[in-house]
C-alpha cells in the first residue's frame, strides 16, 4: 500500500472509532465495491450458448410454429434490496446460475415461458447476507425454490431483425416463498443468431409472499426488493 493510501486508511480507522457513522460513510462510499449493474440482455457471455443454429438462418423466431427455446448455460436471476447503514444507503445484491425453464414461440408469439430459480445458491458479497437470506428470510431448507410462469401470451407483432432489442410486457404468476401471487413487467429481448437473450425486473413487495423483512441491528431495508434476471434460451 503506497503512502497516500496509508493515510488515507489511517484517518478511517481513526474516524470509525471516534465517529462511528464517520466511518460507515468512508466504507460505504470509498472503500466498499459498488453494486453490481442491474442485469441486461449484453450480460449474456458470448460463447456460453449453443450456437449451432446460427448455421441455419432458416431456423428463426419468424418461421418458428410450437418452438421450444430452453434456457442455457450463462443465464443468471438475483435480487436488489435497497440498505441503510447508519443514515448511507447501499445495495445488497444476489446472484445465481441455478435457473431452469423454457419458452415456446409460435410464430411472432411467445405462447408459453417458465423459469425456476434454485433459491439456495443466491450468493452476495457478504456471507453473512448469505446467511440470514437462505435461512429466516427465504427458508430455502423448507421452500428451495421459485418460479415464474407466464399467463398471457406475448404477441411480438413483426419478427425484430437479428441483434435488434424489443421491449414488451409480460404477465405471470410468480410464486415466491411458497406464495403465488400475479405480476405484469416490462423485459428486453434481443435475438442474436440461435440464442434468444431476455431481460427484467419484478419488483417484488415482501408482505405480499410473507417474507420477513430483511431489517435487522444497525441495517433497514426497504419493504421491497427487485428480482433481477438475464437470460439466454437455445433452440431445442
Amino acid at each position: 500500500m503506497n503512502k497516500p493510501w496509508k493515510k488515507i486508511a489511517l484517518i478511517a480507522v481513526v474516524l470509525a472509532v471516534l465517529v462511528p457513522t464517520a466511518g460507515i460513510w468512508l466504507y460505504i462510499n470509498v472503500f466498499k465495491d459498488d453494486a453490481p449493474k442491474a442485469l441486461s440482455v449484453d450480460d449474456i457471455p458470448v460463447g456460453t450458448v449453443d450456437q449451432s443454429a446460427t448455421t441455419d438462418n432458416s431456423v428463426t423466431p419468424t418461421s418458428a410454429a410450437g418452438n421450444t427455446w430452453s434456457i442455457a448455460t450463462g443465464s443468471q436471476v438475483g435480487y436488489r434490496v435497497i440498505e441503510v447503514l447508519f443514515g448511507q444507503d447501499t445495495e445488497g445484491v444476489g446472484r445465481t446460475e441455478a435457473v431452469t425453464g423454457s419458452l415456446t414461440l409460435d410464430g411472432t408469439t411467445v405462447s408459453a415461458a417458465t423459469f425456476t430459480v434454485d433459491m439456495k445458491t443466491l450468493v452476495s458479497d457478504d456471507a453473512r447476507r448469505d446467511r440470514k437470506f437462505v435461512g429466516g428470510i427465504m427458508n430455502t431448507a423448507t421452500i428451495p425454490t421459485s418460479t415464474f410462469t407466464l399467463t398471457a401470451p406475448i404477441d411480438l407483432g413483426t419478427a425484430p431483425a437479428d441483434g435488434e432489442e424489443i421491449t414488451v410486457s409480460a404477465t405471470g404468476d410468480l410464486l415466491l416463498h411458497g406464495v403465488t401471487k400475479p405480476v405484469t413487467f416490462d423485459l428486453t429481448a434481443k435475438r442474436t443468431g440461435g440464442t434468444i437473450a431476455v431481460a427484467g425486473s419484478i419488483d417484488v413487495k415482501f408482505a405480499d409472499y410473507d417474507i420477513n423483512n430483511p431489517s435487522g441491528g444497525p441495517i433497514t431495508t426497504q419493504d421491497h426488493g427487485l428480482i433481477e434476471f438475464a437470460l439466454a434460451f437455445s433452440q431445442g
